[in-house]
């Protein structure tokens, strides 16, 4: 049965959340979208609003996962971003980026990388 890119994505999104979970952050949002544009996680660290952006793939054949994301997708990432504090009157907060790239090959544990505060 083949997955769709919604499945797959949503795989390595339960993957990240997990993991930041396990780091004792605090996930307030997942698939947070305005408009086109689109935040895969919203979660605290510490005094930190943080907007992860996920990347999974199941090889590294095509280079690192991390390496995917193009200004455009940065710059929708902020979008995103932007309305998700403004919805919620957080302008003020101190608000980050971060990458979490995961490798995951057929029956092995995820290889997890965390970029924080990949976008300046």
């Amino acid at each position: 049965m083949t997955q769709s890119n919604r499945d797959i994505g949503n795989r390595g999104e339960d993957i990240a959340a997990a993991y930041l979970e396990s780091k004792d952050w605090l996930i307030f949002d997942r698939n947070y979208f305005f408009e086109k544009a689109e935040v895969d996680i919203v979660a605290t660290d510490r005094n930190y609003i943080v907007f992860v952006e996920v990347k999974f793939r199941s090889s590294t054949y095509f280079g690192e996962p991390e390496d995917s994301i193009t200004p455009e997708k940065e710059l929708n990432i902020r979008k995103a971003a932007e309305a998700w504090l403004y919805e919620r009157k957080m302008e003020t907060a101190v608000a980050r980026f971060d990458v979490i790239s995961i490798v995951q090959k057929k029956n092995e544990a995820p290889e997890i990388k965390h970029f924080k505060d990949v976008f300046r």
